[in-house]
């Protein structure tokens, strides 16, 4: 255990997912975090929805936040594959909680909040300049914030990463767009935790109705050209609901009347990850979450892989005096497992891109071996679990 970590003040760039948790672990082993959002003011709204696998629920088990998370969503009990007309290629059982992205962004917030931890907003991070002994983040409002050592979780985009690594690659379209939303359709008969996906001609598709009689859903189709994510905000709501219609107009009819019931906002964004840069960290600076390895959503893991950063990394800052060894501890216990994980991510999201009639046939054929085999890998990806009560060094872990 370290002995002076009472008195290490941790700067946290990003209030989203990472943020928050990882400061609630930094306070029980007797740190001072303060979480800086560069939102003006929450926005629990934004964003669409996710599903929260096992491995990310065992993560806020040890804070005694599952059931709280849990209690907010509806659980995915298995996976129906079909294809454009609706034949079955696979039905895959399955264990997530299907939830708002906002929801659990607002309960992680509150849980920290609860806990005496500061959350500051309209803390837009410009630069960061460290020390051998501490770290000063420049924000875009002229104010600055001194702590002992500052931890990068502002995602995919992050300034935090672009100051300290400003050679690092940038993150990579992976030609792929991205949609989400809600409706209510009475057409849609309850899916008693059923997530059912279709591969349709133009895009790929899935939905699930949850007890309250919403439906959530997500698009995604292909684009050779890298859009504009603020090109793609422009177009009006009405329009973009009517081009993603027309796209699956010649697929299950029920898939052109689930977008076209959808009266709300359609968020729509291109999908990017980060495969890998060369370091996480530099001094008193670390990259957690997307950050640092960036998943594309078509494997489930990007908020579950970013939960277990933060618990492990705690780990590694209470166990370990030398933050930079600390730090390094944590790049080496998590490298292999994230990178292997986005990298299956972009194979399964390069499966949902349009086929022809003949190309169609012989994946339909062979889709549900390999389903089967994604089943066998899901297990694995989902057994992981950190014991926070074993020493680092003598810690087991599967995954």
């Amino acid at each position: 255990m370290v002995d002076d970590a009472g008195t290490r003040k941790v700067l946290i760039i990003g209030g989203g997912i990472a943020g928050p948790l990882l400061a609630m672990f930094l306070q029980r082993i007797g740190m001072t975090p303060v979480v800086y959002e560069s939102r003006s003011k929450p926005n629990d709204e934004a964003g669409a929805f996710l599903g929260l696998a096992p491995n990310g629920l065992a993560v806020l088990q040890l804070l005694g936040l599952d059931e709280r998370v849990r209690n907010g969503g509806t659980p995915t009990t298995s996976i129906i594959f079909q294809n454009h007309v609706g034949k079955e290629l696979g039905n895959n059982p399955e264990t997530v909680t299907l939830l708002k992205r906002g929801v659990l962004n607002r309960s992680l917030r509150e849980a920290a909040q609860e806990r005496g931890i500061a959350v500051v907003f309209g803390k837009r991070l410009q630069r960061v300049e460290s020390s051998a002994t501490s770290v000063t983040a420049y924000f875009e409002d002229g104010s600055q914030e001194t702590g002992d050592l500052l931890i990068g979780c502002d995602g995919i985009h992050s300034a935090t990463r672009r100051s300290i690594f400003p050679e690092a690659k940038n993150p990579e379209y992976t030609g792929i767009v991205d949609c989400g939303a809600f409706t209510e359709s009475d057409a849609v008969p309850l899916s008693d935790g059923v997530m059912r996906m279709s591969f349709g001609l133009k895009g790929f598709f899935g939905y699930q109705r949850v007890p309250s009689g919403e439906v959530y859903w997500f698009e995604n189709h292909a684009a050779a050209t890298e859009p504009n994510r603020q090109e793609l905000d422009a177009i009006p709501s009405a329009d973009w609901r009517e081009q993603l219609a027309r796209r699956h107009s010649g697929d299950q009819k029920h898939v052109a009347d689930i977008i076209r019931s959808t009266e709300g906002a359609i968020d729509r964004w291109p999908i990017y990850d980060l495969p890998s840069i060369d370091r996480w960290h530099k001094g008193r600076v670390c990259l957690i979450g997307d950050a640092a390895h960036a998943s594309s959503p078509h494997v489930g893991q990007g908020a579950s892989l970013a939960m277990e950063d933060a618990v492990v990394l705690a780990k590694c800052l209470r166990d370990i005096s030398d933050v930079p060894q600390a730090f390094a501890t944590f790049e080496d216990l998590r490298r292999k497992r994230v990178e292997k994980i986005v990298k299956e991510a972009r194979r399964t999201g390069n499966q949902k891109a349009p086929t022809n009639a003949l190309t169609r046939g012989l994946r339909d054929l062979v889709l549900p071996f390999f389903l089967k085999l994604g089943v066998k890998a899901t297990e694995e990806v989902y057994q992981y679990r950190v014991d926070w009560d074993e020493p680092l060094l003598h810690s087991a872990h599967s995954g």
